[in-house]
């Protein structure tokens, strides 16, 4: 029993060492490919430039989509709905339903505009006052003015649908054509988008995959070397591998900052668009989620590129 505990004990310290072995090479291998990187700073700094504008065209395109969508969500992505009465209804009742359209869970807000506010409001903005003081009886009828909660326009299509079948509405009004071309553009312009960023990751990993294949190249006798003295392919392809890694998210990092710079630039002029709106919109970044995901968005094309280039070209060295 002790011979075995002892040869159990031996085994489990030889692979512990061996973990160790591996964890400590993988740590040395990516600070020395980061070292090579910063020391020949000119072609490091070409590379990473390539990658980040690569990855910061679309990241830009992206939030400023998800900010069009903001801005057509708070200005007119809520449209105003409204509700003309039938002529009979009366102010408390009508007032009544106001509040009863006001506690649906689709509507946000909802105004009572009376027959008399309407009037007043209408003699004031289009000056035929003394015309309008003598009619016989107020032509408008009570309007209720709503909100509703989402923009989306087949909701909207039901709630007009709803309402129109309401014995104390006449006549509703509100203009989904423009919404649904809206829509329609934010949908072309987020799948554009989309399909740009793909070609761009295409494109960031064929330049990872020729500048590993020119680092290969540039290291060809030590790799010849090293597996004439019984390197594993695991051992050669790792350092590779971890400078695809430091490339990758080098572009990450000069794509954030490019996204950052551009959002610096155009938040002035937004900020006095919005103003002459009266309205306080300002642009919004990727955020912290957002940002750490072009991070590792970098990262990943660049570690496989770097897989696609090693498995491609490594094969075909071998030691004479």
């Amino acid at each position: 029993m002790s011979g075995r505990s002892q040869g159990a004990t031996t085994s489990v310290t030889r692979r512990s060492d061996k973990l160790n072995a591996w964890a400590a090479h993988h740590r040395r291998v990516s600070i020395e490919t980061l070292q090579q990187l910063i020391a020949n700073p000119f072609s490091s700094a070409m590379t990473w430039l390539v990658i980040g504008i690569a990855l910061g065209l679309p990241a830009i395109l992206f939030v400023v989509l998800q900010n069009v969508a903001d801005i057509s969500g708070d200005w007119g992505g809520k449209p105003r709905m409204s509700l003309y009465l039938n002529p009979e209804v009366t102010v408390k009742a009508a007032r009544n339903f106001s509040g009863e359209i006001e506690r649906r869970a689709d509507v946000a807000t909802s105004v009572f505009i009376s027959s008399d506010d309407a009037l007043r409001e209408f003699q004031n903005r289009s000056g035929f006052g003394e015309v309008l003081s003598t009619l016989d009886r107020n032509p408008l009828p009570h309007v209720i003015e709503v909100i509703p909660v989402s923009p989306d326009p087949m909701e909207l299509s039901s709630l007009v649908t709803t309402w129109e079948e309401h014995e104390l509405i006449e006549r509703v009004s509100v203009d989904l054509n423009w919404l649904e071309r809206l829509f329609a553009l934010l949908v072309f312009a987020e799948r554009l988008v989309t399909a740009l960023a793909s070609v761009l990751a295409l494109g960031v990993m064929l330049v990872m995959g020729n500048t590993i294949r020119l680092a290969i190249e540039n290291r060809r006798q030590e790799i010849e070397i090293v597996k004439l003295v019984g390197g594993t392919d695991a051992f050669v392809r790792r350092p590779f591998l971890y400078l695809g890694f430091w490339y990758g998210l080098g572009g990450a990092v000069v794509a954030l900052l490019l996204l950052w710079l551009s959002l610096f630039l155009l938040s002035a002029p937004v900020e006095q668009l919005a103003q002459s709106y009266r309205d306080d919109f300002a642009l919004h970044g990727p955020g912290f989620g957002g940002g750490l995901l072009i991070l590792l968005t970098g990262a990943a094309l660049g570690t496989l590129g770097a897989i696609l280039a090693v498995s491609r070209h490594l094969s075909d060295i071998e030691p004479r």
